[in-house]
């Protein structure tokens, strides 16, 4: 301790009092303001904050707060819309159907080490000018499993609950279709199979619109289900196999990319393909005569797996942060379209 005279001292007591109050505020720095402490120490602990630039649906859900790691156990990882906020992201995200042709649209500039994302979840058949952004993004987001940040329509999750739910069956085949064009593919092969057997049909095209708490329980009645794809195209297989057939529970009869190709995705004995057979009208008879035995094999994989469906572009979106740590830096796709459509 300091002798009591001293304390008499004017300049003594000042220095003294000045030496305390510079240990407050160097203590205080560290909670004020840790990212000039330790840079390395912020990178670890700032949020990665994810804009996007325009939401993908035409409503755009709330995102306040920490929605990734409240709905989907992501931290540190920060959604927005706020575009003000394009020079602290760390990710800008660009949903294609939401782009304007030509770069006006988009910022004039990135911030150094910032990284863009193109997102669609549209086959190329569906994808129009993808010339205008070649040199553009760093990434992609598709449901293509080569894409940067795979994004599927739906997976099977392991489940071992053991047992098999198969709801009562009213008629043989059913199909939800909202947008008919006789161009194409499955137009084609649906009007062949039809005059082998009798399909009941459902959405928009044929006047006939399903509520969204009603297309379930109205497919689950069909023993099999048309699960035919827009377009051909690898890894585009959508909601029509895993939400309006597999989850529904009823076998899923596809037209999409070759058998293999669904292999990847889901068990060889749950579907049937267009393609296991000569002609539509073997189809037919393999659909109308089967035995209720040969039937429930297709429903095995119940007793291991569950349907996960995604269809909430939070998730999506939230995704990006846990693949961000192992996704390229310094690249962007000098061809877009090319890549696409390859």
């Amino acid at each position: 301790p300091l002798p009591r005279r001293l304390w008499g001292w004017p300049n003594m007591k000042a220095v003294v009092t000045a030496g305390v109050f510079i240990t407050i505020l160097w203590n205080l720095r560290y909670f004020l303001n840790p990212s000039e402490v330790s840079g390395e120490a912020s990178k670890q602990t700032e949020p990665l904050v994810v804009l996007v630039w325009k939401w993908p649906s035409k409503q755009v859900p709330n995102i306040s707060g920490d929605v990734c790691h409240e709905l989907y156990g992501i931290a540190g990882c920060w959604v927005t819309t706020e575009r003000q906020l394009l020079g602290q992201a760390n990710v800008v995200v660009f949903p294609h159907a939401r782009l304007q042709p030509g770069r006006d649209r988009l910022p004039k500039e990135r911030p150094p080490g910032q990284n863009w994302v193109w997102v669609s979840l549209e086959s190329p058949s569906n994808t129009k000018a993808l010339a205008g952004w070649n040199q553009t993004f760093n990434w992609v987001m598709t449901y293509r499993q080569d894409s940067d940040i795979f994004i599927p329509y739906g997976k099977l999750v392991p489940n071992l609950s053991g047992t098999v739910n198969i709801p009562t069956k009213t008629n043989l085949v059913s199909w939800v279709i909202s947008n008919y064009h006789r161009t194409q593919k499955r137009a084609e092969v649906y009007k062949n199979l039809s005059r082998y057997l009798h399909v009941n049909i459902y959405g928009k095209a044929n006047k006939k619109p399903l509520c969204k708490d009603c297309l379930l329980p109205t497919t689950s009645k069909s023993k099999f289900y048309l699960a035919f794809e827009n377009s051909i195209h690898q890894d585009y297989i959508t909601e029509k196999l895993w939400r309006n057939s597999l989850m529904a529970g009823t076998v899923p009869v596809v037209l999409g990319p070759p058998r293999a190709n669904y292999e990847q995705f889901i068990p060889a004995d749950s579907f049937i393909h267009v393609d296991d057979f000569g002609s539509l009208a073997e189809l037919a008879t393999f659909l109308k005569t089967m035995n209720s035995s040969r039937y429930q094999q297709f429903f095995a994989w119940q007793k291991r797996y569950s349907v996960k469906l995604y269809a909430d572009w939070r998730e999506r979106i939230c995704t990006i942060c846990t693949a961000y740590p192992s996704l390229p830096r310094g690249h962007v796709y000098p061809d877009l379209e090319s890549w696409f459509n390859s």
